[in-house]
């Protein structure tokens, strides 16, 4: 099967046709520097991560852009609010997005371009677009002239007969300043210095670049006039990702990006999440919380759902999602729990456990499963399902091993289903390591036999769970039981 994505500007499923064969040119709308990442960020660069992820697993060179937004309105009110400067508010939040995607297992970009330092570009784009008449300077504002351009809204579906003043970005239309704009739908590409705000000289007098602008600017500086791939979330398809289409493609005359992919939105208990309706949760309140979800339970809840598709973020899909997130842990861990029972000769090499010396069959029907959910436009609900029928079997395996000391299945096989699942998982971001040290018990061995004989007497009274809970206990404790046939329970110190 090809890999096929979801346009957004030709609304339907195409097969992926990169404009260099082998590499990708890919770039990601960032964050607005102003505070800290909440769970729609968490959604939508775990799923753009994901993307990206696959793409190198299919072998394609993937140069990643994504951005930051360090000038900014919001950014400025907080700077005002604090005492403080644009620049510490933006770098402070900067270090903050990369602390929180680490726990989140998201990988770098390749660059992370700011804005500020793409004042020389946004000018000369500005400059363009006047000088082909799309533009027009009034009273040290620049303006985007929205209906010289005819197709616009062609990637959002909206018409401007259809649209309402001043839903053309983050321009008020009650402000005084649109009063200068010769349309309702104009939106700035400049906008004029106000007392006291950071400021840059501009052929139109001092001021800052608009929003849409510095996406243009930083993608043509990056990657060119025209890129593979553009994403974000679903709510900048209109007005941001729209206007940088109006704005670079008036410039150059060519396309700026051939396929568009937008993630859907995350809901808190079925409602939108916002400040307002006092549900709005950053990463790091919920990963720092009492009782916090793993951070790969996260990763997983996200990608449990398709990209395309709103997501209902509830305690009981979190507490569901951490479940499933046992369940992966454990078949990923089989190799480091179990190769030497199975007789792997590599378990304390420097390279045991990492995908990248693993060699998995790609004819395998896992394998292919997996490339057949991930081709149909990163299905990652079907592509988990393939990891989770691996787990399953390795813990079912685990437990065999575990209570009788040796399994049936050949060896080899198990190796080979630990390994595809260990690089599959790769792929969607899912990875875990075994604990540097193993607890080592102090208890004696007198203290552990009575722990045995209380659980063989649970276990003869019926009371599985109390039994249960004492092998858990002593597990914690470094002690490891294996039940042999006739009642009998042998142990060791893992």
């Amino acid at each position: 099967m090809t890999l096929t994505f979801y346009n957004t500007l030709t609304r339907r499923k195409q097969p992926f046709e990169p404009l260099e064969p082998g590499k990708v040119a890919m770039y990601c709308c960032g964050v607005t520097v102003y505070d800290y990442c909440h769970l729609g960020h968490a959604r939508s660069y775990i799923v753009w991560d994901t993307v990206r992820r696959y793409l190198m697993w299919l072998g394609y060179q993937v140069r990643y852009i994504q951005n930051f937004t360090d000038i900014d309105d919001k950014i400025l009110n907080r700077a005002n609010a604090e005492g403080s400067t644009m620049t510490e508010v933006a770098e402070r939040n900067i270090a903050a997005y990369f602390e929180d995607m680490r726990r989140l297992n998201v990988l770098d970009a390749v660059e992370y371009p700011r804005a500020t330092e793409h004042i020389d570009e946004i000018q000369q784009i500005i400059k363009t677009l006047i000088e082909l008449d799309y533009a027009y300077p009034a009273g040290g504002d620049v303006y985007y002239r929205v209906q010289r351009f005819p197709s616009y809204g062609k990637l959002s579906g909206r018409q401007l007969d259809q649209m309402q003043a001043g839903a053309s970005g983050r321009v008020d239309a009650s402000d005084p300043e649109s009063s200068r704009k010769q349309h309702p739908f104009d939106f700035a590409l400049w906008k004029a210095a106000k007392p006291g705000e950071p400021a840059w000289e501009s052929p139109w007098g001092p001021g800052r670049p608009g929003w849409h602008i510095e996406c243009s600017a930083m993608i043509r500086a990056r990657l060119g006039d025209t890129i593979d791939i553009h994403t974000g979330g679903g709510d900048l398809v209109f007005p941001h990702h729209e206007n940088e289409i109006a704005q670079s493609e008036a410039a150059t005359r060519k396309p700026l990006a051939n396929y568009w992919l937008h993630n859907g939105m995350v809901n808190v208990g079925g409602e939108k999440m916002s400040k307002s309706l006092g549900n709005f949760t950053t990463i790091r309140q919920l990963l720092n919380a009492p009782n916090a979800p793993h951070p790969m339970a996260l990763r997983l809840f996200v990608l449990q759902a398709h990209y395309r598709k709103p997501i209902d973020f509830t305690a009981e899909a979190m507490a569901s999602a951490e479940q499933s997130w046992e369940t992966l842990k454990d078949g990923l861990l089989f190799g480091y729990k179990f190769g030497n029972v199975l007789g792997w000769t590599d378990t304390a090499d420097a390279s045991f456990g990492q995908p990248d010396s693993m060699r998995i069959p790609d004819e395998s029907e896992a394998v292919q499963k997996f490339r057949t959910a991930m081709d149909d436009d990163i299905n990652t609900p079907a592509a988990l399902a393939v990891l989770f029928e691996l787990a399953k079997d390795l813990r079912r395996e685990g437990n065999i091993l575990t209570h009788e000391g040796k399994t049936t299945t050949d060896s080899q096989l198990l190796r080979e289903q630990w390994q595809t699942l260990v690089v599959l998982a790769q792929v969607l971001g899912l990875e875990t390591q075994p604990e540097t040290e193993t607890p080592i018990s102090g208890l004696s061995e007198a203290e552990i036999e009575a722990k045995i004989n209380q659980r063989r007497e649970a276990k003869a009274a019926k009371n599985f769970a109390e039994a249960d809970r004492i092998r858990e206990e002593l597990k914690g404790q470094g002690v490891i039981l294996v039940d042999k046939p006739g009642g009998i329970t042998e142990w060791h110190r893992g």
